[in-house]
């Protein structure tokens, strides 16, 4: 028996013409085609959906054929089934599930409908997409296939099969008379098509043909699909014409146990007296059906696999309307209208169903995609940092755009940018937007400085819950026996105590191997219900994302209710949470349940950390950060896209934006494209933690690092605005800073942002200094004024030194102990003489010693306004020892961070902060005054 139970097609003298060589030929051909496209992506695989009403017989035994010959060619085939209750809708939402599911490339909707209720069957074919309409039922595919777009199209089963045996007789097409009996969608009307685009002449006939034994009679090739059981006889049939039945019809048959037996529309022993070739029924055209439904498969997985090649973008950027003087910041954004988020995700190679929409400019995307190009290589890899900051402000944030738009916009070259999400805080007290500016900005920038997509909310709840976690469990512990508590923290349930999954982990983590509550020993029940938290060891402060002086001390537990139980807490800005720290350091969902549960809160009175895990709040931080982890999706005034994601504060954080959004990013873009990303601060502090902290977790290697400097912060780390001598002595800090670089053997590019007032002797000097202290280019940008077009010389000079030497290295071990890190960095990055451990910060290392904590990277805590710990030591101060006045621990996040000085975690507002000049304009809902 040949495969799927193939016959053959037998011709008149008797001689057997094989299907079953054809078909197997066919089979190994398709499953060559998916083994190719394995290895072009060993995480592919051409999948099928059958989807089902109701359980008729017949229909059982189609999709057995189907999914046999599947499996067969290596197509991973599922059989969705619906009973026959379901309504129309119920059956058109699960057709819109499997057209939303990217990893299916092929939707067979077995007919006919068995259900109980009406469902019009035209209306279900039409609602699958077009391009896995493997079965060539809906109207765009068969209006391609009228107009003879064959190409473009996919061939219903049966005309296709139907063609390929006429093929496989030898006899040709063109030219020939052809006959098609019936008019239906799915064989009639597409066989006439297919013949009529072969180059036959074609004749389609029905039940209400006049004299049609006459026409038969005409046919070199007939194809027969009226549903009457042997109407055409075979005195009808021109001799030695090729006649394919397709035709399955039951007749009586006393002689079979079933009482009945299975005929086509030809009557078949007196039409192979005539015919030259004739398909026998059952076994000539249904198993070429089922080859042909498999090929479609199979080649709309080619199709979708050459149509999401990673790096092959089909992109358009948006043509900037450059006016001068450059107007402000918020009426650049509103002069340029952003594309459709969905259309910016199809161009740069996003899925669908791996995009969720947030209003039409912004998206979330879905971590699946990481798995579907987990075996695409990466693009190159750029970080942008600057000189120590002034006042004034660099424009690493606008640099950034101006360069992505410069790659993208002007070189054609895929790039993506990376940032952080700003804090509404500084947004609305002194900052103002931090979107970038002028002509190299992220739009719509009121969606960018405001809300975004929640993230930032997000943290502020789960913060504030761990928070309030903290506190109740003290309370609660402080005013009950071990008895109470426990049978509190257990309840009876339905007569029975059970233990939660997250209280199992923590009798494991005591060494007490039991599941059923009632069998603790009382000493195991006290050691299980108390944490016994020690007040003043507590670290975790509540957080709001506003600016509050008044929240930087205060008193909780006021209450009566609370029984006197008060402390003195306080709150810090929302992005000074571990929790952002976690988000931007996390590489999966699985990776932030896990630091989330490692975040240490406390010391219990014994010495002992206290984690999220204990308190029991890990897995609902984890659920309130769901969303949150996805990268947003925006794009620049030029149409390049950017991830927005994550915001860690850049001084008592790493102050990078998300390993996940830079690693989606670098798939995204292919090997030949760029990911540009922005380190908080100056290069001392952002750029030294992403090498040393970030980019250590991600297990990514950067290609070049940007330094961005201005003449006019120059000048004021030389030591005042008149002269080229003092230019001259402020680059000292610009030269540091590339020594800096230097230390993780990357490349630096120095990016020299232009001011109309800089004169052309001032730049000159600047470039040519920055080139004798080693950097691989220097160059003059002028992105703020005229956007992509201002960074090109940038965007070349970033090319041409990714294709340089890069000897990558960390700038320490982390087995090395904690003071010997700390002093490395202070040595070699900002230059000073030693370190000195005051009392707290000495103890601090010797408890994380202890506590096995002293093998974590450092993330210095200091000013980022100076490279010493003094803020108005401009330059690069020398001869200076960096106290250190004390250390903690961000565990879940994966850092310890030394405090050099002290320095709010909450900012205040101004005398007249920046939300005096904001204001929403009823009428057309447009925020005015933002920036």
């Amino acid at each position: 028996m040949a495969p799927c139970g193939f016959q053959k097609i037998i011709c008149l003298n008797g001689v057997f013409f094989a299907i079953v060589l054809y078909f197997r030929q066919v089979r190994e051909r398709l499953k060559k085609d998916v083994e190719k496209m394995k290895l072009q992506d060993p995480n592919f695989r051409p999948a099928l959906v059958i989807l089902q009403v109701g359980d008729r017989e017949d229909s059982n035994l189609y999709i057995t054929m189907k999914l046999k010959a599947a499996a067969e060619i290596g197509i991973h085939a599922t059989h969705m089934t619906l009973p026959k209750t379901a309504t129309e809708q119920e059956v058109l939402h699960s057709i819109k599930e499997v057209n939303e599911n990217s990893s299916v490339h092929g939707l067979i909707v077995q007919l006919p409908l068995d259900s109980i209720h009406k469902i019009d069957t035209e209306k279900v074919t039409n609602a699958v997409a077009p391009e896995k309409d493997v079965d060539g039922l809906t109207s765009i595919n068969a209006g391609k296939l009228s107009r003879g777009d064959l190409g473009d199209c996919f061939i219903p089963g049966t005309p296709n099969g139907c063609m390929q045996l006429i093929k496989q007789t030898g006899v040709s097409v063109a030219g020939k008379r052809a006959v098609v009996i019936g008019r239906s969608k799915i064989v009639g009307a597409p066989m006439h098509d297919l013949l009529l685009w072969n180059h036959a002449t074609v004749t389609t006939c029905h039940s209400k043909t006049a004299d049609l034994a006459g026409e038969v009679g005409k046919a070199d090739i007939l194809v027969v699909g009226i549903g009457k059981a042997e109407m055409v006889k075979g005195e009808w049939i021109k001799k030695g014409a090729v006649v394919i039945d397709c035709g399955i019809n039951h007749i009586p048959d006393e002689t079979k146990a079933s009482g009945k037996r299975v005929v086509g529309d030809v009557h078949y022993a007196s039409a192979k007296e005539q015919a030259g070739f004739i398909t026998p029924v059952p076994g000539g055209v249904g198993p070429m059906t089922v080859a042909m439904l498999m090929a479609n498969t199979v080649l709309s997985a080619k199709r979708f696999l050459e149509e999401h090649q990673p790096g092959k973008w089909s992109i358009s950027y948006t043509q900037l309307n450059l006016q001068k003087p450059v107007p402000s910041d918020i009426v650049i954004s509103r002069s340029c209208v952003p594309k459709p988020i969905d259309c910016m995700a199809r161009e740069v190679g996003l899925l669908s169903d791996e995009v969720e929409l947030y209003g039409k400019t912004k998206a979330k995307v879905q971590l699946s995609i990481i798995k579907r190009l987990q075996s695409q290589p990466d693009g190159k890899y750029v970080v942008v940092t600057g000189i120590t900051p002034t006042p004034l402000g660099e424009g690493k944030s606008t640099t950034t755009i101006g360069l992505v738009q410069a790659l993208g916009a002007h070189m054609n070259l895929n790039v993506f940018a990376c940032v952080r999400q700003p804090s509404q805080g500084p947004t609305f007290g002194i900052k103002g937007g931090a979107a970038g500016g002028g002509y190299s900005q992220v739009i719509p920038m009121e969606e960018f400085n405001l809300h975004l997509t929640g993230d930032i909310h997000a943290i502020t709840a789960a913060n504030n819950l761990v928070a309030a976690a903290i506190d109740a469990r003290m309370f609660h512990e402080s005013t009950q026996t071990d008895k109470a508590l426990y049978n509190r923290l257990v309840p009876l349930s339905g007569g029975q105590r059970k233990f939660s999954p997250i209280q199992i982990n923590r009798l494991k983590r005591l060494g007490i191997e039991k599941t059923d509550p009632s069998t603790l020993t009382e000493e195991e029940i006290t050691r299980f219900a108390r944490l016994n938290i020690d007040p003043s060891s507590v670290t975790w402060q509540r957080v709001l994302d506003t600016n509050d002086r008044f929240l930087r001390k205060i008193t909780i537990g006021q209450s009566p209710t609370e029984k006197g139980y008060t402390r003195e807490a306080q709150f810090d800005i929302t992005v000074a949470s571990e929790i952002m720290a976690v988000l931007a350091l996390t590489s999966s969902l699985e990776d932030m349940r896990q630091r989330l549960a490692k975040m240490v809160v406390a010391t219990s009175c014994s010495g002992q950390p206290i984690t999220t895990e204990d308190l029991g709040v890990s897995g609902a931080l984890t659920v309130l950060m769901k969303d949150a982890i996805k990268p947003n999706l925006m794009q620049t005034l030029e149409g390049t896209p950017v991830f927005v994601h994550a915001g860690p504060f850049a001084n008592i954080a790493h102050g990078n934006s998300s390993i996940l959004a830079d690693k989606i990013a670098l798939k995204l873009v292919g090997p030949d494209g760029f990911v540009v990303t922005e380190a908080g601060f100056g290069a001392d502090i952002g750029m030294e933690k992403f090498f040393n902290i970030k980019c250590r977790y991600s297990g990514l290697r950067p290609h070049v690092v940007v330094l961005v400097a201005t003449v006019r912060a120059l000048k004021m780390h030389g030591g005042g605005p008149t002269n080229l001598e003092l230019l001259e002595k402020g680059c000292s800090n610009m030269r540091k800073q590339i020594e800096n670089a230097q230390h993780f053997g990357v490349p630096v590019v120095v990016a020299v942002n232009a001011f109309k007032t800089d004169t052309d002797a001032e730049l000159d000097l600047v470039c040519s200094m920055a080139k004798a202290a080693g950097a691989f280019d220097a160059v003059r940008c002028s992105h703020w004024a005229e956007g992509g077009a201002g960074a090109v010389a940038l965007g070349q000079a970033v090319q041409r030194a990714s294709g340089a030497t890069s000897n990558f290295k960390f700038l320490y071990d982390l087995e090395l102990p904690i003071a010997d890190k700390i002093r490395i960095i202070a040595q070699k990055i900002y230059g000073a003489d030693d370190i000195e451990l005051l009392p707290e910060a000495q103890h601090k290392v010797e408890l994380y010693t202890k506590l096995g904590f002293d093998n974590l990277p450092i993330c210095m805590a200091k000013t980022h306004l100076s490279l010493s710990h003094e803020a108005d030591k401009k330059g690069v101060p020398t001869g200076f020892i960096l106290p250190i006045r004390d250390i903690r621990a961000s565990v879940g996040a994966g850092f310890l961070f030394p405090l050099v000085g002290t320095m709010p975690t909450i900012p205040g507002l101004p005398t007249r902060p920046c939300f005096y000049d904001i204001d929403l304009d009823p009428e057309t809902e447009e925020v005015n005054g933002l920036f």
